[in-house]
């Protein structure tokens, strides 16, 4: 009943060894498809704002631009005239070659018989006791014979540039006052009414703004579109990752195309690639982790449930329990060791000698067993490297030889520097590993068939694998049954740096 509960409780607490669910552990990406739509519209959304500002900007400055340069013809047009007008002023009469002298009638006949107005274009001529004639004959209501802008103008004595009326029926004029021998004898005045020009310039802002709000409308369909097809790759990252489950991490994204959201698509795909191998490696080493840990624990609670009460019975469960859970505590602190691996912080480099490095490390292994220890060849330079990390990797490779070799076989230790590398390698005449074995050791909690040594977690090379690629290296292995083995630690010096030679 006893054996049977603590059962129950082991399965339990391994249950919770499982791997999490991919729900638990990754947040939900991507929205919902109508999200994306929403999204879609707030892109056509800025986009016709963008627009509608841009354009109104455009209208504002057409209509500034056209006014102005209606107002510059105008100035142009009235200059003009006054200027033909004060050459005729100090000219001569046509039909008696001789100067006007005081007849102001003269110059106002010759200069209105002359003169083609330009369309809108009044010139009017006035003498001291009123209206005298005009070109054309009909003027508007504001400027006409009796008007009392007529009036005003008669009593001028200095020329006066100016303008009357509303902005949208204003007449802008210029009044010329005619002084000869000392008296005013008259009054010129160009009037232009720019009522129609204004018309035309409100009428082409018209059509301009019709064609803005249809080319708004039509662009901001296409901009629908093509938001659209931007966004496809976007929907199809959240079908995607909504159909992402911890059973089911094989999807991918169609990859199309060279533009951002291609480079998107590929990224989300190496991304899923990496969490497919993440969730994969999680797996197994939780799965690992709790079969080894499974074994000890059932042997400790076994043989607690069962202790006797004699203190011999008591003595021999202590020894096992105590053996067990020095088992338990070396592949926990493995573990963290391989953990630690992974980060940026594992390793301190400094300069290393590599010769008084493998010198120290032979020093170190030869008294781990009784075997045949030997100095191999003593590279020569300095590298920069975890010295601990190195002793660690290579004691690990020695103490390994020995579960491997009897008292009179040979393990030799050595280094070499090679081209751009550093080799430090452990040498013995031991069982060797069989082929198929070679690669499988060197993942975690795996060990050869021939393993006689020692209880071992499976661990050991997997700590060598991962110091060696902790220093950009890689550990390689050459080994043949009963002839032994030689596993090389195989460092870049181009990485590191050979910085001297001796």
């Amino acid at each position: 009943m006893r054996e049977n509960q603590a059962k129950n409780r082991q399965d339990k607490s391994y249950r919770s060894l499982d791997t999490p669910s991919l729900a638990a552990t990754c947040p939900r990406m991507g929205e919902t498809t109508a999200g994306s739509y929403r999204f879609q519209i707030r892109i056509l959304a800025i986009y016709c704002l963008l627009i509608l500002l841009s354009f109104s900007g455009s209208v504002l400055a057409i209509r500034r631009v056209l006014l102005f340069r209606l107002e510059k013809r105008i100035e142009q047009a009235i200059d003009q005239e006054i200027k033909e007008f004060r050459l005729l002023v100090d000219g001569k009469d046509p039909d008696t070659a001789q100067p006007f002298g005081e007849n102001i009638k003269a110059i106002f006949n010759v200069f209105l018989q002359r003169n083609i107005p330009i369309s809108n274009e009044y010139t009017i001529a006035l003498l001291p006791d009123g209206f005298y004639d005009s070109i054309p004959k009909d003027l508007p209501p504001s400027i006409d014979r009796n008007s009392a802008m007529v009036k005003y103008w008669q009593k001028l004595t200095f020329p006066e540039r100016s303008g009357i009326g509303n902005p949208d029926d204003r007449i802008e004029y210029w009044a010329e006052p005619i002084e000869i021998n000392g008296k005013i004898q008259g009054v010129f005045v160009v009037a232009i009414a720019t009522q129609s020009e204004r018309q035309e310039v409100q009428e082409a802002m018209f059509t301009i703004i019709v064609v803005t709000i249809m080319t708004i409308v039509i662009t901001s369909y296409l901009a629908w579109v093509f938001a659209g097809k931007v966004l496809t790759p976007l929907r199809l990252l959240t079908k995607t990752a909504r159909e992402i489950t911890e059973s089911n991490l094989e999807q991918r994204i169609e990859v199309k195309g060279k533009d951002e959201v291609t480079q998107l698509s590929i990224t989300f795909n190496e991304m899923l690639d990496r969490l497919e191998s993440a969730f994969n490696t999680q797996k197994n080493f939780l799965n690992d982790v709790g079969h080894e840990l499974k074994t000890p624990i059932t042997i400790v609670q076994g043989h607690l449930e069962l202790m006797g009460v004699s203190s011999e019975e008591q003595q021999e469960t202590k020894e096992v329990v105590l053996d067990e859970l020095e088992r338990m505590n070396r592949l926990i602190d493995d573990l963290m060791f391989l953990a630690k691996s992974e980060q940026p912080d594992f390793l301190h480099l400094d300069n290393i000698q590599v010769s008084t490095l493998t010198e120290e490390i032979f020093a170190k292994a030869k008294v781990i067993a009784d075997r045949h220890w030997q100095l191999d060849e003593v590279g020569q330079g300095v590298i920069m490297a975890d010295r601990q990390r190195l002793i660690q990797a290579i004691t690990n490779l020695a103490q390994n030889a020995t579960k491997h070799t009897r008292p009179e076989d040979t393990i030799a230790i050595g280094s070499a520097t090679r081209e751009n590398q550093v080799c430090l390698w452990v040498r013995d005449t031991g069982t060797g590993i069989a082929p198929e074995e070679q690669q499988k050791i060197f993942q975690r909690f795996q060990t050869g068939s021939n393993n006689r040594g020692a209880k071992s977690t499976g661990l050991g090379l997997s700590i060598v694998k991962a110091i060696a690629q902790a220093h950009g290296g890689r550990i390689q292995l050459y080994s043949c049954l009963h002839q032994g083995s030689t596993f090389t630690l195989v460092l870049p010096l181009r990485k590191y740096g050979l910085v001297s030679s001796k």
